[in-house]
């Protein structure tokens, strides 16, 4: 640690001091070093932010060179200021129609000038560290208006790829389609034709050739392969035109209504915040499927990536450039290309400034309708199957679809705000769709209440308690996880007049829990999870239990008895038909219909100790489970007599979709003590043929020149620990082998998670990275505040 000192001018009545043999040589000055990483990273990122740059300003009706410098301006500014290391600045598709829409209204100059403002907007939200409270917003509305926008441009772009001239609106657009197709220009739809075919086929090049071939972006090739097509044939249609640099228009001040104006800049500022924010946090995601990123690449700070927006946009929009926003495509193909730092953002904004000023010639060969057919394809794209169905996982479809049609047909702002009411009104109906039902079964009435217990639902609750006679026996189920101080309030009144009157009054939720239970009850407080490990509730026998409070019989097959027996499955059975069956039936009733549709694959052993459901707090739908001895994946190729491993793998991955697979190991594996205990020759029998696939585990163990896995805060108890550990880092080594993880893995959608479970301790450990090796850190019941901590540091 440096020490601080008072300085003080050079004296000369003194003699200069002379540094001693032994003093160490003053620190030599820093240099600006790039990783080769980075600088390949940011060379296939300039590749796809060239054509998609102009694509763009070609949409909204801006000067072609205006997306260029909205490309430089976040490559340099928003890169060296923002808070996601990887996420790469840029016009965006998402703005698009809204500086459209500006543009036509107000002018280009003016629509600078708000985009200026719109920065400076952002600056000051960054500076109010509120960043954050975009998350808050629906995905349903964030993906609706997404599609929204992704309509528009497309059917907007159709009538350039046909050779025409696109409508101020959509409705215009789709009415005037026929008429274009009509008269469409055959050299543009063949140049369209030819760039799309060419964006779709060249990521799917089979082979080895193709593999090679595919890291050369497909807009780049696509946009190149029609150039130069038409460049040969001599094909007459419009091309791009860059007027020189010298009649560049810069920021004017807008003319028009202050609300309309101050309207534009909320709007622009809203959808570059909005997305550039959700898109540092899908950046975090696919760093974290990088294991060799997780120590040098932080989680990205929202606050400051405000602030960096902020600043890009003052200066894009100053220097007549278009509004600037975190992009989806150039950030992935950032974290995909192996980008390990800021610098590769920084450099492909200095590529695009170098291309704008030396590669003018080349760029004004590109015909218009393949710039249009390339934004008409990242419209349609826009528009994803995958957030369709996350919506409909999520009962928000009609979110989805009002946000949708309204960006369509309103405009963003005004979709935006009808994607929040229905949202908002959505959240209110599921808040006040309370059912309360009451009947009266051997004696004893049972006032059985569904759903979030609010205010809105205390009318109807008073009405059904009012029902039960006085002195009777109640039992209230409480089947909601919320209750509100109004309704708690009610039922406690009640309660006490209930029970002043000679009545009982026994409270029952979801969980098993007795709410509202005097603390000297004597009755047996057990969990629905106490079952799995054999819980003995206190009976007679025991010492200082007198018998009044013994259970009886059927409290006691309620409970769980201490000796199993054969009939302990049958009890379990009935047990789950009595009192679980019927709060998950609506649920599994809605995965009958709709099918599985599971966000992980977890991999774990069979060893009966791991409940998977228990340590994930996962429920039905939810993890696509894969168990076998010893958590083993065997590598593809092998000849192991079993495919189902790579069968489930397969089907997880390329049907499923699932978005992570998790490998999981314990400690006692029965079978990593098999591997170590085993010995050469014999009979192979069954269980010797299987645990083969685990040999690479005990060899990569005894390796003297591979890092060894550690927990953190301790070392493995002994070797067989040891093994566990090395056995799950090993498995996924097997796993990133199998084709269809490969490629998912190349494409971002899926992540890989080692994890280790201590059985003695029921402590789970995560696998990171770490100096010097693996390193499975502890996860603690903290971690969530602990995070809530990290947030609120200074940005």
């Amino acid at each position: 640690m440096s020490a601080c000192v008072p300085t003080r001018a050079a004296d000369p009545t003194r003699p200069a001091q002379i540094h001693q043999p032994h003093s160490p040589p003053p620190p030599p000055p820093r240099r600006f070093r790039v990783a080769g990483a980075d600088l390949s990273a940011s060379i296939s990122v300039f590749l796809i932010a060239l054509p998609l740059s102009l694509g763009i300003a070609l949409a909204t009706g801006a000067p072609l060179q205006a997306g260029l410098v909205a490309a430089a301006v976040g490559g340099m500014v928003a890169g060296r200021l923002g808070g996601s290391p990887l996420q790469v600045s840029g016009p965006a598709a998402g703005l698009t129609l809204v500086t459209a829409e500006l543009i036509q209204h107000y002018g280009w100059r003016a629509t600078c000038a708000i985009t200026v403002m719109a920065g400076a907007a952002q600056l000051g939200l960054g500076c109010l560290r509120v960043a954050r409270t975009a998350l808050a917003v629906s995905p349903a509305i964030v993906h609706g208006m997404l599609a929204g926008i992704g309509v528009t441009i497309a059917v907007a772009q159709l009538h350039i790829v046909l050779g025409g001239v696109p409508q101020s609106s959509v409705l215009d657009n789709l009415v005037g389609l026929p008429e274009q197709v009509a008269r469409m220009h055959s050299a543009a739809v063949s140049m369209s034709v030819l760039t799309l075919v060419l964006l779709l086929a060249w990521p799917r090049l089979p082979g080895r050739t193709g593999q090679v071939l595919r890291k050369v972006p497909a807009a780049l090739v696509s946009v190149a392969g029609a150039t130069l097509t038409a460049s040969v044939t001599g094909l007459t249609l419009p091309r791009v035109d860059l007027p020189s640099w010298s009649s560049h228009a810069l920021a004017g001040l807008p003319e028009g209504p202050v609300l309309g104006v101050v309207a534009a800049v909320l709007t622009v500022t809203l959808v570059c915040s909005v997305q550039s924010l959700l898109g540092a946090v899908a950046v975090d995601k696919l760093v974290s499927g990088r294991p060799e990123l997780q120590g040098r690449v932080g989680r990205s700070r929202l606050d400051r990536e405000l602030l960096g927006q902020g600043a890009a946009n003052m200066v894009s929009g100053a220097l007549g450039g278009l509004p600037v926003a975190g992009v989806a495509v150039r950030s992935s193909a950032n974290v995909q290309a192996g980008a390990v730092s800021r610098n590769s953002t920084i450099l492909h904004g200095v590529f695009v400034v170098v291309a704008a000023l030396l590669m003018v010639p080349v760029l004004e060969l590109i015909p218009l309708a393949s710039l249009a057919a390339l934004v008409m394809a990242i419209g349609i794209q826009m528009v994803s199957l995958l957030h369709i169905r996350t919506v409909t996982r999520h009962r928000e479809v009609l979110v989805y679809v009002v946000t949708t049609l309204g960006v369509v047909f309103l405009g963003v702002l005004e979709g935006v705000a009808l994607g929040i009411s229905v949202a908002v009104g959505v959240a209110l109906h599921r808040l006040g769709r309370t059912r309360i039902t009451h009947e009266e079964r051997e004696g004893v009435h049972h006032v059985h209440v569904r759903g979030q217990l609010t205010f809105l639902a205390v009318p109807r609750l008073s009405r059904t308690l009012h029902l039960v006679p006085r002195g009777a026996d109640v039992v209230v189920q409480l089947d909601g996880s919320f209750m509100d101080h109004a309704a708690y309030e009610s039922l406690q009144d009640w309660q006490s007049t209930h029970v002043a009157q000679g009545g009982t009054v026994d409270f029952g939720g979801r969980t098993g829990t007795r709410i509202a239970e005097p603390s000297t009850s004597g009755h047996c407080r057990c969990r629905p999870w106490t079952p799995w490990r054999n819980h003995q509730c206190a009976t007679a026998a025991e010492p200082g239990l007198p018998p009044s409070e013994a259970p009886s019989d059927g409290q006691e097959e309620e409970m769980g008895e201490a000796t199993p027996s054969g009939h302990q499955l049958a009890r379990g059975i009935s047990a789950f038909q009595r009192n679980t069956a019927p709060l998950v039936r609506d649920e599994l009733a809605r995965l009958a219909r709709e099918g599985q549709r599971p966000s992980q694959l977890f991999l774990t052993c069979a060893d009966s100790r791991l409940v998977t459901s228990m340590i994930t707090s996962s429920g039905p739908g939810d993890l696509f489970v894969v168990r076998n001895v010893g958590n083993l994946v065997p590598l593809p190729g092998k000849e192991s007599g079993d495919d189902s491993v790579a069968a489930a793998i397969e089907y997880a991955v390329d049907v499923l979709k699932v978005r992570s697979i998790t490998v999981c190991g314990h400690s006692g594996c029965g079978a990593m003590q098999a591997l170590l205990a085993s010995e050469p020759g014999g009979a192979l029998t069954p269980l010797k043929r299987w645990l083969r696939h685990g040999q690479p585990s005990l060899d990569r163990m005894a390796a003297e020149d591979k890092p060894r896995a550690r927990i953190a805060g301790r070392a493995p108890a002994d070797a067989a620990e040891q093994l566990c550990l090395t056995n799950v880092m090993q498995q996924l080594e097997h796993l990133r082998a199998h084709e269809s993880v490969a490629r998912s893995l190349r494409k971002g959608t899926l992540e890989l998670q080692g994890m280790y479970f201590h059985v003695g301790e029921a402590q789970v450990y995560l696998l990171t990275e770490a100096d010097g090796g693996e390193l499975f850190d502890h996860v603690s019941a903290f971690d969530h505040a602990d995070a809530a901590k990290e947030l609120r540091r200074p940005a």
